[in-house]
């Protein structure tokens, strides 16, 4: 399998890493745990082969064609248990956990489920730890400070289940295909687990438009004078935007409107 762009198929989102000095620094970068890893989208093996040689791996490959290649390349791994593959769609595998023990998800995510995947995670208690080479815009979202123009709905999800940060941004030229845009490394220690819809449902309409008021937003669910006082207990001006209010906050904020 030489021709990378000849073989990268448009429905999987597939575009293959192949800069080594930014495959070196992901494994740099994974947490120094002894979990298990969980690689979603192994595609040609380019960061299998290092993961393997530090941890024992479950590769989870939905192109049927590259769990061939993969199969073959990696014979003698799958032969000594360090590589586990499993062929087919993970969100098919994944219910409330995907792996049985303890893991860390290390993976180059296509683009298309990548926020699909790191929500599913954080919600899966055997995920301990993320470690994602997503889309640069949706990594600052997850890992967004409030006050900062991407802090939305994902970056409050992160923080209320860990430490969510950018450790490595990656041109689109350390892939093939190159994709159209940049790309980054975003680590999430977690903490606890994403499992409260109340809340989440909160956020969605917190921020369904991110220019308009916090209070306006809320006011299409909440009745004016359960806001009012929610506002006034936290000390908020009702002209506050969605962005700048603290994670804390939405936790405070959701306690009093119910």
């Amino acid at each position: 399998m030489q021709n990378r762009a000849a073989i990268a198929k448009k429905k999987f989102g597939q575009n293959f890493l192949r800069d080594e000095a930014v495959l070196a620094e992901i494994i740099q970068s994974m947490p120094d745990t002894p979990h298990r890893i969980a690689e979603i989208g192994p595609g040609l093996g380019d960061l299998t082969k290092y993961l393997v040689d530090v941890k024992s791996v479950t590769a989870f490959e939905v192109d049927t064609d590259l769990c061939k290649h993969l199969e073959h390349h990696f014979a003698d791994a799958i032969a000594t248990n360090r590589l586990t593959l499993r062929c087919g769609d993970v969100l098919e595998h994944w219910k409330s956990e995907l792996l049985d023990e303890p893991y860390d998800l290390v993976a180059n995510l296509p683009y298309y489920i990548a926020t699909n995947i790191i929500l599913k995670a954080l919600a899966d208690p055997a995920c301990r730890n993320l470690l994602v080479m997503i889309q640069r815009e949706v990594a600052e979202k997850f890992s967004a400070a409030p006050g900062e123009r991407a802090f939305g709905a994902l970056s409050v999800i992160a923080q209320s289940v860990g430490e969510a940060r950018i450790v490595l941004h990656i041109p689109p030229t350390a892939f093939e295909p190159a994709p159209k845009v940049d790309s980054a490394v975003l680590l999430i220690q977690k903490t606890a687990n994403r499992n409260d819809a109340g809340f989440e449902e909160m956020l969605r309409i917190a921020f369904a438009q991110p220019r308009k008021t916090l209070y306006k937003n809320l006011s299409a669910r909440y009745d004016g004078k359960t806001l009012t006082q929610a506002f006034e207990t936290l000390g908020l001006e009702r002209s506050i935007r969605p962005h700048q209010l603290s994670t804390s906050d939405y936790h405070r904020l959701y306690t009093l409107l119910h």
